[in-house]
């Protein structure tokens, strides 16, 4: 079973409150003290934080239980014990907190603006006696103990945030155009399913920072869960437009493009949506030639655009089509539309 970076479940817990204290005064001048128990301290609280230099949640998935401290017990004197230290999960944009027996998504870190967020508060603290003293009672020998915290199981995902995400089957070369085009460093070699977790980059175009996604390969199913899955899919649903990648030395080069666009379409139809640019791969293999001519003709109603990450050709185009997809991204978003957003 592989196991990917982009979601886990954990399990968090606040903390318990300190207990009440029993206890009365004992100075000598004061042979019949009255109750001096102090309250006990509050639980430490669950908080999620985002930060912007995690790509992954690789750094909480080893970690399956996150547990903030309990308060200090009260003590005499009318000491009041100490608060919990909070228990801060960081987590890095994107990130989508649900519940994991209902499915119910508790927070979005990729809509909501906030960075902070406190999920679970730790219990109250116990009152000590000095509060139960009357003109009944002088001398209380009740206290409350402290309210317990609170425990839940949490599935964590992430959905990238990305400004192109990369669309295509294994080794069509979307780790190579990614590596081409920007510092990442993601693996590559010439067989299937060398990306396991989905690698971001950053192109600049015109001093503009473009977030490139490498999204690993999709197979036919994928929606159905076959193959690599559904999980890849989820990745991009908040890109502004998609890239999709056709090996033009495979000879199944011409209906690529379908089954990808089934696969998308079967998953999220609104993905279907958004703006894309196909991108015909490897033209520098010499069983390629002629076939971007073919594959153009084959999509008249899209934009095809030719690539040879060895010898350049193609990327100063293509580098183009993703800063033109950005900027119309933010002038929708600017005018109060929603293309290439979530619903």
């Amino acid at each position: 079973m592989v196991h990917f970076a982009d979601e886990t479940r954990i399990t968090v817990s606040s903390g318990n409150g300190g207990n009440g204290c029993v206890a009365f005064r004992r100075e000598a001048h004061v042979p019949l003290g009255g109750p001096a128990g102090g309250d006990g301290g509050r639980g430490g609280d669950v908080v999620f934080e985002v930060r912007r230099n995690l790509r992954t949640l690789v750094h909480i998935r080893y970690a399956k239980h996150y547990r903030a401290q309990a308060g200090q017990d009260g003590m005499g004197r009318n000491r009041h014990g100490k608060d919990g230290e909070d228990v801060v999960i960081p987590v890095p944009p994107g990130t989508v907190i649900k519940d994991s027996g209902t499915g119910e998504t508790l927070m979005d870190f990729g809509t909501s603006g906030e960075g902070r967020w406190v999920f679970l508060r730790g219990g109250n603290g116990g009152w000590g006696n000095v509060h139960f003293k009357s003109s009944v009672n002088q001398a209380p020998r009740t206290a409350l103990p402290g309210k317990p915290g609170e425990s839940v199981e949490l599935r964590v995902e992430l959905q990238l945030m990305a400004d192109i995400g990369f669309v295509g089957f294994p080794n069509a070369g979307k780790s190579s155009l990614l590596d081409r085009c920007t510092n990442a460093r993601p693996k590559i070699a010439p067989y299937p399913f060398t990306t396991k977790i989905p690698n971001l980059g950053v192109l600049t175009v015109a001093e503009r920072d473009i977030i490139l996604a490498d999204i690993p390969g999709i197979i036919e199913g994928a929606h159905e869960g076959a193959g690599l899955g559904i999980r890849f899919l989820k990745h991009i649903s908040r890109t502004a437009a998609l890239a999709f990648l056709v090996d033009l030395s495979d000879d199944g080069f011409l209906g690529a493009f379908e089954v990808l666009l089934a696969e998308l379409g079967g998953f999220s139809a609104e993905l279907l949506a958004k703006p894309r640019i196909v991108i015909g791969t490897k033209l520098d293999l010499p069983e390629t030639a002629g076939r971007l001519d073919e594959l153009r003709a084959a999509l008249p109603d899209e934009r095809v655009v030719g690539l040879s990450v060895f010898s350049g050709e193609g990327l100063g185009a293509i580098s183009q089509a993703f800063l033109s997809f950005v900027l119309e991204a933010e002038r929708a978003q600017a005018s109060g539309g929603l293309a290439g957003a979530e619903p």
